[in-house]
């Protein structure tokens, strides 16, 4: 992975095992030398308990799985998160795009959300940083357009937004990776 992959795009559905997969691949790349780095770029909000409690386990998973990998937190601002912490020793994982996206099309306010074109603006900025990035970097990102068309004009806006954001993503990563049921599917390699 050190000298081939430069970005991967990890999907698929909820407990799809997609989290881990860049866990594992940032302990792999920890492993292949004392000059790496790794650094999860967090974009989750917890707005409710439950929400907390889900961010505790996942750091506390994260610390066992991946003890040496650096946690930021940034909800919004994630394309000058990538710029401001890629380097060509550093490993850079963002999970995930999903809630990056819901945080800017649904905030707890509703007059911060972002309109379409400062969305599409966001996204354009994110795949050019991921283009630009000196040093590897994986995206985990949910697939949600496989079920049934949502009720409601603002989740189908949001399911709108989010299949063309994966889309994009993809187009610019050099590896695609499904996962169902903790299994990937390369969907994408051009390492």
């Amino acid at each position: 992975m050190a000298d081939r992959l430069r970005s991967e795009f990890i999907l698929g559905g909820q407990r799809s095992g997609k989290s881990r997969r860049a866990e594992l691949l940032a302990r792999d790349w920890l492993a292949a030398g004392t000059e790496h780095r790794a650094v999860m770029i967090a974009t989750g909000q917890a707005w409710d308990a439950e929400m907390r409690e889900r961010i505790a386990r996942h750091q506390a998973d994260r610390a066992q799985r991946v003890p040496g990998m650096a946690t930021v937190e940034e909800p919004l601002a994630l394309a000058e998160a990538l710029r401001r912490h890629s380097n060509a020793n550093t490993l850079i994982v963002v999970d995930c795009l999903t809630l990056w996206l819901t945080n800017l099309m649904m905030p707890a306010d509703p007059a911060q959300a972002l309109r379409e074109p400062a969305v599409i603006a966001a996204g354009d900025a994110l795949c050019a940083a991921i283009a630009a990035a000196p040093g590897p970097v994986l995206l985990v990102g949910n697939e949600i357009g496989l079920g049934v068309i949502p009720m409601g004009r603002e989740v189908r806006t949001f399911v709108d937004a989010l299949g063309r954001l994966n889309q994009r993503v993809a187009a610019t990563c050099q590896r695609v990776t499904l996962m169902a049921a903790g299994l990937p599917l390369t969907l994408k390699d051009e390492t």
